[in-house]
């Protein structure tokens, strides 16, 4: 009796790969091992970066902030503080927003933030 080879199986995971691996260069679209390597290190990457781009929009978010505190003269660390002592619940990502899209509002956020410093660290 021949001995029994995972036929279709084996097929399907190939059309699976190859097709993970389409548009990519040369051998890595073509060759099942070459082609196995750069998906497996791609899936490596992506998610690695999903993590990452979460990083880099929050340190964009802080900068944005920063530079908006420091044109209205309070340093960025004393707004957030502020922020937090008087109970305003809004993430970096609105604030920052504010600061572009609608300044007054801002403003008026810097207000609170400065009428509400809190304790100072001893």
């Amino acid at each position: 009796m021949p001995r029994a080879r995972a036929g279709a199986a084996r097929h399907r995971k190939k059309v699976r790969l190859f097709r993970a691996a389409k548009g990519y260069r040369g051998g890595r679209s073509k060759l099942y091992r070459t082609a196995k390597e750069a998906v497996l290190r791609a899936g490596c990457f992506a998610y690695r970066d999903r993590r990452a781009r979460k990083r880099d929009f929050r340190r964009l978010w802080i900068t944005r902030l920063s530079a908006a505190c420091r044109i209205r003269g309070v340093q960025y660390s004393r707004f957030i503080h502020g922020l937090k002592n008087a109970r305003v619940i809004l993430n970096r990502k609105m604030l920052s927003e504010l600061a572009i899209h609608d300044p007054a509002a801002f403003d008026k956020l810097v207000e609170i933030a400065k009428q509400n410093p809190g304790k100072a660290a001893a």
